[in-house]
């Protein structure tokens, strides 16, 4: 018996089935490295617009874990995307490189007794060996970008660029000193910024204290009630006692109704909404309320602190509520921001007597040398032996930690340097109209990033911009000994700073003697050794790089960081940006949410479900891992775990065998000799255009909404449905059975051409490796690259419209005679599609669309006889054929063995190999 194996065109390709990406994709990088394809694609962009997405630098410190991944590779995605769409998109990465965790491996590995200077050097070399491990881990990622002139925040110029923005600032009427309460974590020894702030549980001692009225008669007059007898209280609640010894008032709401309640303790002051709730609290049965007054009538009532011989007022705040308490506020202005705002309007003391260790002062009556957690118990033991302690309970509730210690943190007033939110620049507007009016001309992805980040710019204090580090950008100031103004020439000094540490870093400053400035005016000066918030050093990027950098421009198109960054990087560059320039840096502002695992739990070591990414790209290549990042929904939680990775490796091996079967089948074609005019195509080939067009257009709009997930699931449906599933299962007959060089299988391959180009390029930005493999399969040239070029133009069929009403038809047929197949099938009448034959009843425009189809019918049924009869009603039915079985295209047809010699052959495998080939018009 004749093997006509070797008279089909079989499909053949170097592209292998499986992708072995973890061990192919280092070589695919070394070859982007060797071939500087980064520069390359700066080259082939010259001249385009422009678009900038500015990088969030992330700290250096550690080995990269699955959150940087996702960022990362989000990030190439845009630029990629981008890229291909025509603009010039490059991508400068950096690090943020200052700050105490860096401070704090360097103790560990040193020890503390270094000399200052030795000591910012070792943080300097630390910085630098965590950057080039990260780097290396971000390039495994396929992650393209000026890898070689990154941006680091510790660079000499970077840092004097920091020094020049706060100058900036400064000019502008933003930056003052005050003495402002301030987060401070005792175990940092320094006050931390709004980012550096986590908000956990907690138990307090929550408890009720009563401050007696000094005067009796001054109360009865205000409610114009008789002489009261006995003792009167103004009750408070609070749920840190160790603040009391600060306390300087008491606020109540100027709207709220006080009622005066006779009690067995005495007479108590209690907001009406609030009084029933603390009587039960204190245990009291039989009460009486003798009457009641609005908060305003209490204003200035003098109070007898209730440990220290001092008076405190009553005074009025809008910031007391009836959420919990008792509706009086123990005001401390030196411990809370609230207390602070109202303490300013009456003009209270900001006495704060807590220092830098958490320590009361040695002079503070009661409690001076404890800790403040010590001088709760102290306080709260001494209020209830003076019977002033009306409640005292245990409460679980949120309180701030520090971000890097996991302990409770402390609000105490410092002298700190402060960006004033509502203070006017010099343009006469405030930083805080600045801000909101930015937030209104940004664009949110996703949207309610937008009222998230507006909430917080009309909310947020004051920003203290100072620490108390070694390890920082040091604020180039000096102020005067006696009166604490700034030098009068301060604008000049900090320049001059700032060329100092442009050339030796920020050790010029630290060891500058003064008289090297100020000459014979350095002994009325004080040399301020504050660092700056390393929110400030990232916030500043957009004038440190983007102004710097001649191939990126300002201000950025988008930035993308975290959802956590709305209170860190997004929040210090719009304020940094509004105070220099009166606008963000930005257009754009992307949040993708955090990772965690199948349960939803949040990745943790102790937990032990950590997935790595690098484990993740030994095992299963970096694709897979860019797969999974493209194709989660970022903008809420990103769910990973073994089980995951495994159906995104199970859903990449259905693209690949998709992209080889077109690379396969396009061995034999010279696109410059074999092209057609797509009009010449048969129609199946002008309807997959139609097709291509419509997943093209689809999947464009969704890069350009960053919305990848959608333009994945887009992907696979294409694949597995359009094209696996309908268009090449069709094509096979065709491409495997007719001429070579015939009409009918050049016209499949000018479409499988521009099929394989498109998905290549539409893949390329999430599948990189992948699709500079294709690439290279269809190029044939290593210093060729798929980012050098744009998204693939598409040939237009004249019957466009035509073509895509006729085949929807067509294609709903087809699905029906599948159910009937599949019937025959499950019954084990058939198992191959071809053993069938098919009759179809069909009417109007679905019998028109069928009939054009003439004998061509039974190639995209993919059976080996169909009819179409119009009638009335649609019907389908099906039958296993009776003939027998071509051995060369395996239908089943009348008119095999009607040659002698070759009775194995149906008559077209016969005309195909020995006479002029079959026609094709349709399929």
């Amino acid at each position: 018996m004749t093997d006509y194996k070797n008279t089909l065109n079989l499909p053949d390709t170097p592209f292998p089935m499986r992708g072995d990406l973890a061990r192919r994709e280092p070589g695919w990088l070394a070859q982007w490295h060797e071939k500087k394809r980064y520069q390359q694609i700066r080259t082939a962009a010259a001249g385009r617009p422009k678009f900038i997405l500015h990088d969030g630098p992330p700290y250096a410190n550690g080995d990269i874990h699955i959150g940087h991944a996702v960022n990362k590779i989000l990030k190439d995605i845009i630029v990629k995307s981008k890229t291909l769409a025509g603009f010039d998109a490059p991508y400068v990465p950096g690090w943020d490189c200052h700050g105490l965790p860096i401070e704090l491996q360097v103790e560990k590995q040193h020890g503390k007794a270094i000399p200052a200077a030795r000591f910012r050097e070792l943080c300097r070399e630390y910085a630098a060996t965590q950057i080039e491990r990260q780097k290396a881990d971000f390039i495994r990622l396929g992650v393209l970008g000026d890898w070689d002139q990154p941006y680091r925040t510790m660079d000499f110029a970077f840092e004097a660029g920091i020094m020049r923005e706060l100058g900036r600032i400064l000019a502008n009427g933003y930056l003052y000193q005050g003495a402002k309460p301030v987060h401070w974590c005792v175990d940092c020894g320094s006050a931390l910024a709004e980012a550096e702030v986590e908000y956990e549980d907690k138990t307090s001692a929550a408890i009720d204290v009563a401050f007696q009225i000094a005067d009796n008669a001054d109360f009865a007059q205000r409610l114009g009630m008789p002489r009261l007898t006995g003792p009167v209280y103004a009750v408070i609640w609070t749920t840190t006692p160790w603040t009391l010894p600060a306390n300087q008032a008491v606020s109540v709401h100027p709207d709220f109704t006080y009622d005066l309640i006779q009690t067995p303790k005495g007479i108590l002051i209690l907001a009406r909404d609030l009084a029933e709730a603390s009587i039960k609290r204190y245990g009291f049965e039989s009460v009486e309320v003798l009457g009641q007054c609005k908060g305003s009538v209490l204003e200035h009532l003098q109070l007898r602190h209730p440990f220290l011989n001092r008076s405190v007022p009553i005074i009025c705040g809008e910031h007391v509520t009836l959420e919990a308490g008792t509706g009086l506020v123990h005001t401390a202005p030196a411990h809370g921001v609230d207390d602070y705002q109202v303490g300013l309007k009456y003009r209270l003391a900001v006495d704060n007597p807590v220092g830098d260790d958490g320590k009361f002062f040695a002079s503070i009556p009661l409690v001076g040398g404890q800790t403040v957690w010590q001088g709760n118990r102290t306080v709260v033991e001494t209020l209830a032996a003076s019977s002033l302690l009306l409640a005292n309970e245990k409460l679980l509730h949120s309180y701030p930690h520090c971000w890097r210690h996991k302990t409770p943190i402390i609000f105490r007033a410092t002298h700190q340097w402060f960006i004033g939110m509502d203070k006017t620049g010099a343009d006469g507007v405030s930083l805080r109209n600045h801000a909101i009016g930015a937030v209104d001309n940004t664009a949110f992805f996703p949207a309610w990033g937008r009222a998230r980040l507006e909430a917080m710019m009309k909310n947020r204090p004051d920003w203290c911009v100072s620490r108390q580090r070694n390890w920082g950008v040091p604020m180039p100031l000096f102020v005067h000994r006696e009166s604490g103004e700034l030098h009068p020439r301060t604008a000049e000094l900090m320049e001059a700073a700032a060329q100092r540490v442009a050339q030796t870093g920020v050790e010029a400053w630290f060891s500058l003697d003064p008289a090297e400035l100020l000459g014979s005016e350095a002994s009325q000066y004080r040399k301020v050794t504050d660092t700056l918030d390393v929110w400030f050093d990232s916030g500043v990027t957009h004038a440190c790089v983007l102004k710097q950098r001649p191939e990126l421009a300002y201000p950025a198109d988008l930035y993308l960081e975290g959802s956590d960054q709305h209170r860190g990087w997004f929040q210090s560059s719009l304020l940094t940006g509004c105070a220099t320039d009166g606008h963000a840096p930005y257009r754009a502002l992307l949040t993708h949410g955090f990772v965690v695992d199948a349960k939803g739990h949040k990745m943790s070591k102790s937990r032990g479900n950590v997935v790595a990414p690098q484990k993740v790209m030994d095992t299963y290549g970096a694709d897979i891992l860019r797969l999974w990042v493209a194709s989660t929904d970022y903008s809420g939680e990103l769910t990973i775990s073994d089980e995951i990775l495994k159906r995104v490796a199970d859903a990449y091996r259905r693209i690949r065998n998709t992209l080889r079967f077109l690379l396969a089948n396009l061995a034999d074609f010279n696109p410059r000799k074999d092209a057609l005019p797509v009009d010449d195509w048969l129609e199946i080939d002008r309807y997959a255009m139609v097709m291509l067009d419509e997943f093209q257009t689809e999947l464009l709009a969704a890069y350009d909404r960053y919305e990848f997930h959608h333009a994945v699931q887009r992907m696979h449906h294409f694949c597995s449905e359009d094209l696996g599933g309908f268009y090449l299962d069709i094509l096979k007959d065709r491409l495997y059975t007719t001429a070579a060089g015939s009409h009918a299988r050049r016209s499949a391959q000018n479409a499988l051409h521009h099929i394989t180009h498109a998905l290549a390029r539409l893949m390329a930005p999430f599948l990189s490796f992948t699709g500079e493999e294709v690439w290279q399969q269809l190029v044939h040239d290593e210093n060729d690259s798929i980012f050098l070029h744009h998204w693939h133009s598409l040939p237009v069929a004249a019957d466009a419209p035509q073509l895509a009403a006729r085949w929807a038809l067509i294609r709903a047929t087809l699905a029906d005679v599948r159910k009937h197949l599949e019937t025959l099938r499950a019954a084990g009448d058939i198992g191959s599609s071809l053993q069938a034959e098919v009759s179809i009843h069909a009417s109007g425009a679905q019998y028109q669309a069928l009939a054009g189809l003439g004998d061509d019918l039974r190639f995209v049924m993919i059976t080996s006889a169909a009819t179409v009869t119009q009638a009335t009603a649609d019907s389908v039915s099906a039958l296993p054929s009776t003939h027998a079985k071509c051995e060369r295209c395996w239908h089943y047809r009348s008119d095999v063995g009607s040659h002698a010699d070759h009775p194995a052959l149906c008559g077209r495998c016969y005309s195909n190999l020995f006479g002029k080939g079959e026609d094709r018009q349709h399929a």
